[in-house]
């Protein structure tokens, strides 16, 4: 920076000694004028209040400012030099002082003191622009130097400064396609090839420091300017037929068109194609270029015409018989630069295997009481939109433009193209069937439909009135609907209850009652033992005492019982605690205390109440010591859910009676 103004100082003094051949202020004789200092270097923005050096002079004379001296820089104050301006390298590298040593007015000698400013970087480098902007075409080859460094370069009034430059990008990923030549050159350079469809502006940020170490410690200054770069498109594409299957900015993969025409007719209007019509862009979009369309090969007996601007195919001559034809269509640019081709395959078959046919064999439609006349029907299934009834082609999309549709029945309504319109004012309502007559203008094959015409009054509900469809409904309808519903409600209602009655009445009875005592079921035993007194044929006995060797009487007709004798009835006593078990069964062994269990078998007949619990007796051949298996004894629950199986079905089966569930909650005696 400041380094060669810091060194040629002490290669100016040898200088000014040979011209001064001494160093001023000093004489070989004697010394009447002299300075301490023979050069003084300051640098520039210095503000010295002390002295720039002292003069020493005889006490006879003294020391002015000579006219050789740089005007307003010096004084002299008691016979000291002072620095009267501040110091600035750019303006003046170096300041002279002319010293004059006078006696009286007669100057005795003069002395030359230059004053040396040393540069300071002090000034920032500045750009020429603040936004500049430069159009880069696409096809610009990578390497090229799109900008030059003068036009970018930055100035710095420090003149021994050097500038380096940054370039950073602002749109993203701009920098990988420009970068700047040097750290010291400006210069822009193209580094990847443009693609106007991908990038058409990219901006950038330029800086310039006059230092190159950003931690240094000397002082530093940037400028920044703003670059804008406008790709331009190049016309490096050729014209493309639309659509495109594929397409990669480049290249496009486009479509081949195909029609079909009806032989021995001449169609007047251009062909219906697919995917669509005949058309080309230039590939180039920001060129845009106009294209023009010619048929280069394929039309035989020139049958097909194209028009040059709009591509649009056309029939010249009508062909004879069935017959393809593949057409070779040319698209060029109107400078003639570029081109491109596709085919055209037109198919020309037989009409009359084709008939022209109505979409719908019936149609529906509606109009509201009091249409004026030239009112539009409308479609029924969907009352806003229009009904349109269209008669066409399947195969020959070119005949459905020259179709012509009238009404043959009736002079109520009129065809306006695909659109019925009302002839008179609609004033009753009704439904009207009218017939439809489509023909083709080109063919005079005809077709008819019917239309199915509603005239009914405006839909929309008022205050008291519901709507559902075409139907409207009046409050006394929505009143008996409601009351119906609310009966049906009501029915629905009953009917729970009883089933929940029915079903389930045991349990509310033992929630309301505690635990009640349920008297044993009446059917569903699987054991005639346990039947009630009424339904069997027991013993009559007056003497509650046993006796001795009962004779076993006969059981009634019917009964299954499998024992050999009759039992005595069982008692209607409730059964003794002491027979409940809180668990599993229980195997009770003859030979048992009495007081854990009692035995249920017995030769005797016992009489009702005593013991408290009930006694099956089995006669003489079974023994006391005989092993039994005593159950829990039944419950409320158990006996109601025997008693509605009972009701339900008299002759269930018994395994199905027999698997109730016996767990340790329920309490149910059985043997």
């Amino acid at each position: 920076m400041g380094a060669p103004a810091l060194l040629w100082p002490p290669l100016l003094l040898p200088l000014l000694l040979v011209l001064f051949g001494q160093p001023p202020g000093t004489s070989a004789q004697d010394q009447v004028c002299s300075v301490d200092q023979p050069v003084v270097q300051i640098k520039e923005n210095s503000d010295i209040s002390k002295p720039l050096l002292n003069i020493s002079v005889s006490d006879d004379m003294h020391v002015t400012l000579g006219s050789g001296s740089t005007p307003f820089a010096f004084i002299i104050v008691d016979n000291q030099l002072f620095l009267n301006v501040t110091p600035d390298y750019e303006k003046n590298s170096m300041l002279e002082a002319a010293l004059e040593c006078k006696r009286g007015n007669t100057v005795v000698t003069g002395l030359f003191v230059p004053v040396i400013i040393l540069d300071v970087n002090d000034n920032p480098p500045e750009f020429p622009f603040t936004t500049k902007e430069y159009n880069v075409p696409e096809d610009t080859r990578v390497g090229t130097i799109v900008i030059p460094a003068t036009e970018l370069a930055a100035k710095d009034a420090d003149v021994d400064d050097t500038l380096y430059y940054t370039l950073q990008e602002v749109t993203p990923n701009a920098s990988s396609f420009f970068s700047l030549a040097g750290l010291s050159n400006p210069a822009l350079t193209l580094s990847r090839t443009l693609d106007f469809y991908k990038n058409q502006k990219m901006t950038f940020r330029l800086l310039a420091q006059d230092t190159w170490n950003a931690n240094s410690t000397e002082p530093s200054h940037t400028a920044t300017a703003t670059l804008i770069i406008n790709v331009l498109p190049a016309d490096l594409r050729t014209p493309w037929f639309l659509p495109c299957f594929f397409s990669d900015g480049y290249f496009c993969i486009q479509a081949q068109y195909h029609g079909v025409v009806p032989t021995g007719l001449l169609l007047s209007s251009p062909l219906i194609l697919s995917p669509g019509p005949i058309y080309a862009v230039d590939g180039d979009q920001g060129i845009n270029r106009p294209i023009i369309y010619s048929i280069t090969a394929g039309n035989t007996n020139d049958t097909f015409i194209i028009d040059e601007k709009s591509g649009n195919l056309t029939m010249k001559k009508s062909i004879p018989s069935p017959m393809t034809f593949t057409l070779l269509v040319r698209a060029d640019q109107d400078d003639m630069a570029r081109y491109s081709m596709t085919q055209a395959i037109v198919e020309a078959r037989d009409v009359s295997g084709n008939p022209l046919q109505f979409s719908q064999s019936l149609y529906h439609g509606t109009v509201v009481l009091g249409s004026e006349a030239g009112t539009a029907v409308k479609d029924r299934t969907s009352p806003f939109e229009t009904l349109r009834i269209q008669a066409q082609y399947s195969v020959f999309p070119d005949l459905n433009s020259d179709i012509t549709y009238q009404i043959t029945n009736s002079s109520d309504f009129r065809m306006d193209e695909d659109v019925m319109l009302t002839n008179v004012v609609m004033k009753e309502t009704g439904v009207f069937y009218v017939q439809v007559e489509a023909t083709s203008t080109v063919t005079n094959d005809t077709a008819t439909t019917v239309v199915e015409i509603q005239v009914s009054e405006p839909e929309a509900p008022s205050t008291g009135e519901g709507a559902m469809g075409d139907h409207k409904f009046s409050t006394v309808d929505m009143a008996v609907l409601g009351g119906v519903l609310g009966a049906l409600l009501l029915l629905a209602l009953i009917g729970l209850v009883i089933l929940i009655h029915k079903h389930y009445r045991h349990r509310f009875n033992c929630c309301c009652k505690g635990k009640a005592k349920v008297p044993p079921p009446q059917n569903n035993y699987d054991n005639l033992t346990f039947l009630p007194d009424h339904k069997t044929s027991w013993s009559s006995t007056s003497n509650p005492q046993p006796q001795p060797d009962p004779e076993p009487s006969q059981p009634p007709a019917g009964s299954h019982s499998p024992m050999s004798s009759s039992p005595t009835p069982p008692s209607s006593a409730p059964p003794s605690p002491e027979f409940r078990a809180s668990g599993s069964p229980k195997t009770v062994q003859a030979g048992d205390s009495p007081s854990a269990v009692k035995s249920i078998l017995t030769k005797e007949r016992r009489p009702e109440g005593e013991g408290g619990y009930k006694a099956v007796w089995f006669g003489k051949d079974i023994r006391e010591d005989a092993d039994v298996v005593v159950l829990n004894e039944p419950t409320a629950d158990m006996d109601s859910a025997s008693a509605t199986e009972s009701e339900g079905s008299d002759d269930d089966d018994p395994d199905q009676k027999t698997s109730l569930h016996l767990g340790a909650d329920i309490d149910h005696t059985y043997i």
